[in-house]
Order: C-alpha cells, then sequence, then structure tokens
C-alpha cells in the first residue's frame, strides 16, 4: 500500500505542499526518487538507508520507489530527507500511518540519523499553514524560526529516533515565540556610526533625514574626504523600527538565502547592504541557475548603498531601473518565473569627476572635458531621474575641522522625527497598500499630493525652466509630501515644494554636464 507523507519546497519566496509517495515493491533491492529531483534529493537514498540503519531501525530489503508529488515541480534542497525517511518507516510499520496524515515534515538527516538545520524554513512552515497542516516537525537548529508561525505547532527534533518516539510514547514538545515582544526586544540596537559625530554637512543630514523618512534613493556627489560614506554608514542609525510584516517578509528573504543565524532566528532591523564595485549584474538582482535573491532583494525594505557608484560597470547600474520604479524584480527561466520584492532605498556616493574635485573650492581638478564627460556618463539620465535626492557635499571647512567642542545633533533625536513622519504615512496609507511616501503611485499622488494654487503656480514655472518629466514631476511631490510629513504638515506648503525642488535641481552631476 502506498504511503503519504506531507512536506514542502520553496520556489522564489512561495512554498507549495509536496506529498512524499512512498511504495515498497517484490523486485531487487534498491532505491529510486522520480518527480523532477536535483542532484541533492537524488543523493538522499544514501543518507536516509544509512540514517535508517544507524538509527536501530529497519530497512526495506526490496524496491523502494519514491514519488515527489506534483511530478512536473522541481524539487531542490535537502529538506526532503526526513520526509522520506518517514514514509519508509512507515511502510515497515514503525510509525502509525495514521498518525502522521496531520504533520509536515521537513529536515536533512546525517548517517547517523541527526537532524541538520536547512535554509528556508520560515517560508515552508508558512505554507504548511496555508494548507492546513498546523503540526510540523523541524530539525532542532530551525526551531525558533519556525516557530515564528503564528497558528502553527511546532515540534523540534535532534534525531530521526526522536521523531518515531513522538508518536509513539514520547511526544516532542511544542515551542511558541511570541514575536511582536521578540521584534521589541531585539529591534533596539548600539550603532558605531553616529551622526553627533559628523562635523558640518547640515544639507546633507537634512537631505539623509527626509530620504529615511519616506524612503526615497539619494545621490550624494563630493570630493574625497568630504564625508560621504561616514554619514551613508550613518544613516541605518535613523532607521525607523521595522514592522511586523516587514520583518516577517525579510526573514523569509534572508532564510532562503541562508543568511539568518542560529541565534536570530527574526530580522530585527532593516538591512543596509554595501556592494563592491566589481559585482555582476545577476549579483545585484539575483539570479543563476537555481534562481537566488540578489542584492537588491536582501535590501528590501532597507539600504543598498553603492560607494563610488561611478566606478560599477553602466550594465549593471542600468539593472537597478526597473526595480526601483516597480518595487520588485522578475527573474524569468524557461519553466516558470520568479517574483522577488525589492523595495530598496537606494544611497549612492560618488566623486565629480575622476581626480575627484571639479567644483572644489581648495584643490583644482585636472581633468578635461572629456575625461568628465566619459565619468559621468555612466549615470544614464533615466536612472539619475529616478533618484529623488541629488546633493552635493562640499569640503569641510577649517573651522569645521577643528571643531571638537561642538557636537552636531545626535542619530537618536533625528529618528524621532523619522519614525513620527513614517507614523503619519502608515496612517495615511493603511487602506492603500503601502508603507512611505516613495511607494504612492499616479493614482495616489493626485489623492495625497494635490498642490495648492501657489504650489501649482511653481510647479508651473519649474516645468518650464527645468523641462521636468513626468517621473520627476511625480518624485518632487513624493518628496515634498515627506518634508511636509517632517514638519507635522497635512498639506503641502510652499516652502516643503521649493525644498524638494532644490534637492532635484541644483547638484553637480547634472550642473557639470551643462
Amino acid at each position: 500500500m502506498v504511503n503519504k507523507v506531507n512536506t514542502a519546497t520553496v520556489i522564489g519566496l512561495n512554498a507549495y505542499i509536496v506529498e512524499v509517495e512512498t511504495d515498497v515493491i517484490n523486485s531487487l533491492p534498491g532505491v529510486t526518487i522520480v518527480g523532477l529531483p536535483d542532484l541533492a534529493v537524488n543523493e538522499a537514498r544514501t543518507r536516509v538507508r544509512s540514517a535508517i540503519k544507524n538509527s536501530n531501525f529497519t530497512f526495506p530489503d526490496k524496491k523502494v520507489v519514491i514519488n515527489l508529488a506534483p511530478a512536473d515541480l522541481k524539487k531542490e534542497g535537502t529538506n526532503f530527507d526526513l520526509p522520506i525517511a518517514v514514509g519508509i518507516l512507515a511502510e515497515e510499520e514503525a510509525i502509525d500511518k495514521e498518525k502522521i496524515k496531520d504533520y509536515g515534515f521537513i529536515g536533512e538527516l546525517s548517517l547517523d540519523g541527526s537532524l541538520r538545520g536547512i535554509t528556508g524554513v520560515l517560508p515552508l512552515v508558512l505554507g504548511f499553514k496555508e494548507a492546513g497542516i498546523n503540526n510540523v516537525i523541524v530539525p532542532a537548529a530551525n526551531v525558533k524560526e519556525a516557530a515564528l508561525a503564528d497558528g502553527v505547532n511546532i515540534y523540534g527534533a535532534e534525531t530521526l529516533t526522536d521523531v518515531v518516539n513522538h508518536f509513539i510514547e514520547n511526544p516532542l514538545p511544542i515551542t511558541k515565540i511570541n514575536i511582536k515582544n521578540y521584534l521589541e526586544e531585539h529591534s533596539q540596537e548600539e550603532y558605531i556610526y553616529d551622526f553627533k559625530d559628523v562635523k558640518g554637512q547640515q544639507k546633507a543630514k537634512r537631505a539623509l533625514e527626509i530620504a529615511a523618512a519616506g524612503g526615497h534613493n539619494i545621490l550624494m556627489t563630493g570630493s574625497p574626504g568630504s564625508g560621504k560614506t561616514m554619514m551613508a554608514k550613518c544613516l541605518p542609525s535613523i532607521l525607523p523600527p521595522l514592522e511586523l510584516e516587514e520583518a516577517l517578509e525579510l526573514t523569509k528573504i534572508y532564510s532562503i538565502s541562508g543568511l539568518l543565524s542560529d541565534n536570530t532566528p527574526l530580522m530585527c532591523k532593516r538591512p543596509f547592504r554595501t556592494v563592491h564595485h566589481t559585482a555582476s549584474a545577476n549579483g545585484i538582482i539575483g539570479g543563476g541557475a537555481n534562481p537566488k535573491p540578489g542584492e537588491i532583494t536582501l535590501a528590501h525594505r532597507g539600504v543598498l548603498f553603492l560607494d563610488e557608484m561611478v566606478e560599477f560597470p553602466r550594465n549593471v547600474l542600468e539593472v537597478l531601473r526597473q526595480p526601483l520604479e516597480d518595487g520588485d524584480i522578475v527573474i524569468s527561466r524557461t519553466k516558470h518565473s520568479i517574483r522577488y520584492p525589492a523595495k530598496f532605498m537606494l544611497l549612492g556616493a560618488m566623486n565629480p569627476c575622476p581626480c575627484g574635485y571639479l567644483g572644489d573650492k581648495e584643490k583644482q581638478c585636472t581633468c578635461s572635458e572629456f575625461q568628465i564627460n566619459r565619468y559621468l556618463s555612466k549615470l544614464s539620465g533615466p536612472l539619475l531621474d529616478r533618484i529623488d535626492l541629488q546633493i552635493e557635499v562640499p569640503r569641510l571647512t577649517s573651522d569645521e575641522l577643528l571643531n571638537y567642542r561642538e557636537e552636531s545633533e545626535p542619530s537618536s533625536e533625528i529618528r524621532k522625527r523619522v519614525i513620527a513622519a513614517r507614523q503619519r504615512q502608515k496612517e495615511r496609507y493603511k487602506n492603500d497598500g503601502i508603507l512611505t511616501n516613495s511607494e504612492l503611485t499616479p493614482k495616489l499622488i493626485k489623492k495625497y499630493c494635490k498642490p495648492d494654487t501657489a504650489c501649482e503656480a511653481m510647479l508651473r514655472a519649474a516645468i518650464v525652466k527645468y523641462q521636468l518629466s513626468g517621473r520627476r514631476y511625480d518624485r518632487i511631490l513624493k518628496l515634498a509630501r515627506t518634508i511636509a510629513d517632517l514638519d507635522g504638515s497635512q498639506d503641502i506648503k510652499q516652502q516643503h515644494l521649493m525644498q524638494a525642488l532644490q534637492y532635484r535641481m541644483f547638484n553637480s552631476t547634472e550642473s557639470s554636464r551643462v
């Protein structure tokens, strides 16, 4: 009689239920696995056989056929070891077949029968929950992560013997985690870099505050040593804490990527991903033969920092255009397409020219016009159009450098204003499915960013003078909406619009091309 065991597989960020069908037939001994298994799944034959024997159970001395249904869905990874072993043991009557019907099983087996931790546990458990399977047995190493799924009974097992005994005489304890309390307890963090240690650069600090408040993209241009990289490293210290939905979404991403540690099963802080300019396009957007999330997805709901932005190959920078606009990335393969979320803040830093001193008041630029144009040409107009704030970071004066007595405003104070602005946005967009001003669609811009008569006259003049595109016009309104939120204003006023236009219009990157 064919026995069925519930497990699951992950494609993209979604889990799909898989039934492990086991049949023992009178034929030459051996194990056959069908149902589009990859190499790791096929190798389970050897691991399962040794694990069962070394756990003092009997392995069938007959032909064992394993079918992973549905058969047209590709199966990857080592999480099929445990359900295959359970199916075989149920055929040998070591486990009651009826008792395992309401359970899901995931885990990799060692040759001695112990269970190893795997990646992607949280999305797998959430997949079980959606399918109505509320009892899941996982390796003990993954029990904290699996317990983040509310409403599911999670059992952590150290060995295959523990799993068998669970259905006979020694039930495994259920693990529960209060995810809200866990997030609150672990969201507090001491930051190495703080804005109080940044001398001068008030305009740049204000721009970074606006970017953090609305989730906007920002590009800093300035000569070497002006403080661009340090201010970029200070940005995480003013980002608001993660919402529960954001934390769970990020945890799924990092779990699939194998980047969660055993001590921190839940992502409790916003990611800040720094990418070297030698990174490939696939490394940035994700992909590969077996598609995995790229840096833009790992920076979801956080920051992607590109230092020395113009040193990146142009083709690598251009792949950012669509994700910056849509907030996700679709990786297409022959048999299926995978959609990964990518709602990230792009933070770029660059010098204004190859030597780095174009426009510097103290040191003269030695670059020719041809060198400058070639250097800046890596940043295309369409890409710059998607960057909301483009600011110039000037060299510090001698007075600013020698000022050790006065400390700048600490990050903790700036963060309070950012959190207040985000809270206003959360309340405003609670029925619209978005969290920040940067996510506003054209329809929502008309609803929430409608300028008054005075602002409309100012915008009309700006459109004519600066030849604003439709995208740039929308982004200026989003930026003005964020500045108004920081000021606690319900409406966009002239001063908010003037500041938004300033950050969009007057920057060294574009002025150097004129």
